[in-house]
């Protein structure tokens, strides 16, 4: 039989039981637990679910941030033969409803008392939850307490049946086929109500099997897992992990990455697009501190770029070369290297597109970040550059199994294991992407000589403009996001006379610049309309249209005072735009730009 991710957990257990396997702060402290007692807290959790009526096909939700319980729980739940349901704990309660309903699930798993007030305020419109779990028992209302399960007394209670059948959780996973449904992650949502993706435990371990034998972890490998695990890309992290056995910390939360990269040192770092342009710009922005920083980081960018360039054409590296770029490794570039903790062997970036110029920086200053494309329809990657197969600008080869071919428009099609199963309970969606076996991304791309797959928009992102020309607006956004002013852009003009965008600013940037200039200021909204910062942003968008045919250039622009954030609605927790939410919530300024009164 062939072995599913439980197979895998238990092999983790028996070959490396002292092994560290989490690492996560409690307190001020960082605290480990090893294979063995991971998988203990694992198997107490699944007894207890099993004694709550959570059985084979049940749906259970879990609702948190990325945590060590979120992974005991996924694996408790998929031992026994049930379903998880992950949903962000950024979703409203409107969305959650209608998630519980549709998947039908009978256990809810949360993660504190926000998440607990959302539940509270529709679980009459939820009638077949039977059973509410909290993992941070944080609730001052005495009346709700008994309304839920607390984490400590939900282990007890495992910890008890296990006293009478210690091998229920092993015989439970021994039980486990690849063709057993295992999970059902929702889309965003973000073009109607979102869609149930269920995927087997055959499209888990096709995954996990080819994207880590590409990779070349290994048991000594230590991630820093932050990505939301009701995130696709998230969760193949750590599935990774169960499959090759390397540790995992986890970050106490997205603000304290930066510290908590310095403490944990990992060597391989997994990430969406948004963290390392982040890095980009900081980076630069600090190279700007002085007139001698800038010559000096000039210099060694120079320098790095050539290095790169040989390293990619597999050329020997003048020794004169070398020389520079040892010193403009210790002058310049390892002050990036022990930013990210000084180990890092490479960085995985997904989710969304990267620039090819971040991507080539970053293997100037010595991190090769290899980006990977996939959907969650497709269990995260189906291509993938390998630390020693790569190419900027495009998002890798195949994966074993994996066929790719185009179809007349350019989207591109797929087939391969890790296509979803199907859309949960719609086959009318279902039908719409699977044409005679093969799955529609929805992306357009091609391929280059060298057999790299190149995206070149969302299909249904692309700009068609009232002169009749496409255009793809996560160029131009990711063009403009390399300033390091600029936080998040949209890019608009689908059946308009011409482009506009919307801007919104790196406030710690802008600041900066407004200290430096003398610039006064009594909010940041009033900041925004200051004209030496509105300057720096049309020179910026200027300095993009140059590089853009005429009728791909943007005529127009609006700063907004306020950042897209997931909280806000405009970011998915992948942190790409919601495009057309945000048509739609800035409508009235977009129009305002075409001279159109809403």
């Amino acid at each position: 039989m062939s072995p599913t991710i439980l197979h895998y957990f238990l092999d983790k257990k028996q070959k490396l039981s002292a092994n560290v396997a989490l690492t996560f702060k409690v307190g001020t402290q960082w605290s480990s637990w090893t294979w063995g007692e991971f998988f203990h807290e694992t198997e107490k959790l699944a007894a207890a679910l099993n004694s709550l009526g959570i059985n084979k096909s049940d749906k259970v939700a879990i609702i948190s941030n990325t945590r060590p319980e979120w992974a005991v729980a996924d694996l408790a739940i998929l031992g026994l033969g049930a379903i998880t349901i992950p949903i962000y704990p950024s979703n409203t309660a409107e969305e959650i409803e209608y998630i519980l309903n549709d998947s039908e699930t009978k256990l809810v798993i949360l993660e504190d008392a926000a998440q607990y007030e959302k539940w509270n305020s529709i679980k009459a419109k939820c009638p077949i939850v039977a059973n509410v779990l909290l993992i941070s028992d944080l609730i001052k209302n005495t009346k709700a307490q008994g309304e839920y399960q607390t984490w400590p007394a939900i282990m007890k209670l495992g910890k008890e049946r296990l006293n009478t059948t210690p091998d229920f959780y092993v015989q439970a996973c021994q039980c486990r086929t690849l063709a057993e449904d295992a999970t059902i992650p929702y889309t965003s949502g973000t073009t109607g109500v979102p869609k149930g993706v269920l995927l087997t435990h055959l499209q888990i371990a096709s995954e996990v099997q080819d994207v880590f034998r590409e990779l070349g972890m290994t048991s000594d490998d230590l991630t820093l897992t932050f990505l939301p695990y009701s995130h696709v890309l998230g969760r193949v992290e750590y599935w990774g992990s169960i499959y090759v056995g390397y540790a995992m910390a986890f970050a106490e939360n997205i603000d304290k990455i930066r510290d908590n990269l310095k403490e944990i040192r990992p060597t391989v770092l997994v990430a969406v697009p948004r963290i390392f342009e982040k890095i980009y710009n900081g980076v630069i922005s600090q190279s700007e501190i002085s007139a001698t920083k800038k010559t000096i980081f000039r210099w060694a960018l120079r320098i790095g770029t050539e290095v790169s360039r040989l390293k990619r054409k597999n050329q020997t590296i003048p020794i004169s070369l070398f020389a520079q770029y040892m010193v403009a490794q210790k002058l310049v570039f390892s002050k990036l290297q022990n930013g990210l903790g000084g180990r890092i062997r490479f960085a995985i970036s997904g989710g969304a597109p990267l620039s090819a110029q971040i991507a080539e920086f970053f293997h100037a200053a010595g991190i090769l970040v290899l980006e990977g494309y996939g959907l969650t329809e497709t269990t995260a990657a189906i291509t993938l550059n390998r630390p020693h197969d790569f190419d900027f600008g495009t998002v890798g080869k195949p994966l074993a199994d994996v066929k790719i071919k185009f179809a007349n428009d350019g989207e591109i099609l797929i087939k391969s294991e890790k296509v979803m199963k199907e859309y949960y309970k719609n086959s009318t969606a279902t039908n719409e992407v699977m044409l005679d076996g093969w799955f529609a991304t929805g992306d357009i791309g091609d391929l280059t000589e060298r057999g790299f797959l190149r995206i070149t928009d969302r299909k249904k992102d692309l700009i068609k403009t009232a002169g009749g020309k496409y255009i793809a607006p996560q160029k131009l956004e990711n063009l403009l996001k390399l300033n390091k002013y600029i936080s998040n852009v949209l890019v608009h003009g689908d059946q308009r006379k011409y482009i506009v965008t919307l801007v919104t600013l790196n406030a710690d940037e802008v600041k900066r610049f407004a200290s430096q200039n003398s610039i006064s200021y009594s909010s940041f909204k009033e900041l925004s309309k200051n004209q030496n910062v509105q300057k720096v942003i049309r020179d910026a968008i200027a300095e993009v249209n140059s590089q853009l045919a005429n009728y791909e250039t943007i005529k127009n622009f609006e700063i907004l005072a306020d950042d897209f954030t997931i909280e806000s609605g405009e970011l998915t927790p992948s942190l790409k735009v919601k495009r057309k939410l945000c048509d739609k919530k800035y409508k009235s300024i977009l129009d305002g730009l075409y001279g159109v009164e809403s």
